[in-house]
């Protein structure tokens, strides 16, 4: 029951998040595919060495699901290898194209069709993506309500829990 209650109170908070400032936009990314591709090659990378990494695959027509099934995964290597981790990152991308065109026959429609959390708990057992991967590409990608649970959300829910805390105690 606390989780429906937590859920619903972080709900109440984007929405009203989202009532006040509407969409952001700033994921730098000009398609979903991009933005996942993005989230993957963030991990433990500073976001301008992605940059080159998804320029790079672009330059490449790489930058597609089907093209990164099919390329080889020392090529795909050494195309993001700008962003660190290459040869993990590599078998990342090559692990989610191989899951959303097996499961979804690279419809980002269809991917996105999925409700938030069962689509969650799938992307979640895709190999490399963790839970503020997963909350990214929801996010980001597939517009659905949800928080990137990262070092700066823990921060901040931190500091909410301590103050309304601090005020029961009064």
């Amino acid at each position: 029951m606390d989780r429906l209650k937590n859920s619903r109170i972080l709900e109440d908070i984007y929405e009203r998040l989202f009532a006040r400032y509407g969409p952001q936009h700033w994921w730098p990314a000009e398609t979903p595919f991009e933005v996942i591709t993005g989230a993957i090659l963030t991990q433990s990378a500073a976001w301008t060495n992605v940059e080159k990494a998804i320029k790079n695959l672009k330059q490449a027509d790489a930058l597609k699901p089907d093209a990164l099934r099919n390329i080889p995964q020392d090529k795909l290597a050494k195309l993001i290898h700008a962003c660190g981790y290459f040869n993990a990152k590599a078998r990342k991308l090559k692990a989610f194209a191989e899951w959303f065109g097996e499961g979804y026959n690279d419809s980002l429609k269809r991917l996105f069709a999925v409700e938030t959390n069962p689509l969650r708990e799938k992307l979640l057992r895709v190999h490399g993506i963790g839970e503020e991967t997963a909350d990214s590409i929801l996010l980001y990608a597939g517009n659905k309500p949800i928080f990137v649970i990262d070092a700066y959300t823990r921060r901040i829910m931190g500091r909410v829990a301590e103050a309304l805390h601090g005020q029961s105690r009064r």
